[in-house]
């Protein structure tokens, strides 16, 4: 089956349009729902010349702790030299639409929709677009946590629709996870999946865990439990969980549900100095 990947294209609503909208920001999670990516909310970045991005996620306070997401635009003849400028940021790339050209250390790799990169720091990428139409992928950006005695990951430029998605037991195969990187790799301290429900699957109960979310709905629909409300969500709308945030989800149909999910993974829990609990 092939796979569907939305993408925003900016733009903005008429005068006549309503300002309600399904956008949800709370202490437990974030809905950014996809009419909210307009062109008055892009952004620009050093070095990247063609280019636009939404950032859809970045470290602060109440929101976001380990990760930041961009969704990037690069127009024909665009791109960056010099993309990365912090040595510690390892990234994962997904591209939704059109062509990139990436160089990772003299290495040259043509990314097209499905396609995946992981980056480790200081890996010297480069990216371009060398097509006729613009290019759109997700950028996501973590600081990387060594660990004495682990290598850092290698590259790897692989693509979704080469992959045999690994299904949940006892699920019929309705639920199934596609997986880049290896669980078993200590390396990595964070996995960017896509993960797929066929209509009328479920998560079964409210998972409560430690990892992060980023969700960013690729393709259909589904009524999504964050904390205690119950959301709606789309192709083009992105979730972020808080760590422990309550959440499950009802894929209703008529087509699969899939998203690009974040996740922090492999690493001991950051512990504050000797007294920094007590009261002072």
């Amino acid at each position: 089956m092939n796979n569907k990947y939305f993408a925003p294209h900016g733009g903005h609503p008429g005068q006549d349009q309503l300002l309600t909208d399904r956008a949800v920001f709370t202490e437990a999670y974030a809905v950014i729902p996809k009419g909210t990516m307009r062109d008055i909310v892009t952004s620009f970045l050093p070095f990247w010349t063609e280019t636009r991005l939404w950032v859809i996620a970045r470290p602060m306070s109440g929101f976001a702790e380990t990760f930041s997401q961009y969704i990037m635009e690069v127009q024909p003849g665009g791109g960056s030299d010099r993309p990365e400028t912090c040595a510690q940021a390892q990234g994962v790339l997904f591209v939704v639409e059109g062509t990139a050209t990436l160089n990772v250390n003299g290495t040259t790799y043509t990314l097209t929709p499905g396609g995946y990169a992981y980056l480790p720091p200081s890996s010297g990428w480069t990216l371009h677009n060398q097509g006729h139409a613009p290019l759109r992928f997700h950028w996501i950006r973590k600081a990387y946590e060594a660990v004495e005695g682990l290598d850092v990951p290698d590259v790897l430029v692989l693509n979704e629709n080469d992959i045999t998605p690994t299904l949940m037991p006892g699920t019929d195969g309705k639920w199934a996870t596609t997986r880049f990187v290896d669980p078993a790799d200590l390396r990595h301290d964070m996995h960017v999946t896509v993960v797929t429900f066929e209509p009328g699957a479920v998560i079964p109960f409210l998972e409560t865990h430690v990892m992060e979310h980023g969700l960013y709905v690729l393709e259909g629909k589904a009524v999504y439990r964050l904390n205690t409300d119950w959301v709606e969500v789309e192709a083009g709308d992105f979730m972020w969980l808080r760590a422990f945030c309550p959440q499950a989800c009802y894929a209703g149909g008529p087509g699969r549900f899939r998203y690009l999910l974040y996740k922090d993974v492999n690493r001991h829990m950051p512990l504050r100095p000797p007294g920094a609990f007590r009261d002072i």
